[in-house]
């Protein structure tokens, strides 16, 4: 029986590395990118598992999960700090530029 690829080896590698490059967007698109990911990488991951001998492409898989996770912290790391700044500035100084900057001034000395 000739091998064929997982459905979703190459869609979990891209939601894995859009997960990553939108971590500065809130955060929020890349925890839901991530997350999808790691939906799509545990249905394969199963699907593989089921009979490992017909299916080629298990490492796109397994980088595919790496990444989601990785955008994810990421994304946690980055809407933890824009709620902190939101907080701490306020949301009404978050919408001038001088105004972030001079508070951020004052906050890092």
């Amino acid at each position: 029986m000739p091998t064929q690829k997982l459905p979703n080896g190459t869609l979990v590698i891209i939601l894995g590395i859009a997960s990553i490059i939108t971590c500065c967007c809130y955060g929020i698109i890349s925890i839901i990118l991530g997350g999808v990911g790691l939906f799509l990488a545990k249905k394969d991951t199963a699907l593989y598992q089921e009979n490992p001998s017909i299916y080629k492409d298990y490492n796109n898989i397994q980088i595919g999960k790496v990444l989601s996770i990785i955008g994810i912290v990421l994304g946690v790391i980055y809407l933890i700090f824009m709620i902190w700044m939101i907080g701490v500035i306020g949301w009404e100084n978050m919408q001038n530029p001088e105004v972030v900057e001079a508070k951020m001034r004052e906050l890092f000395r």
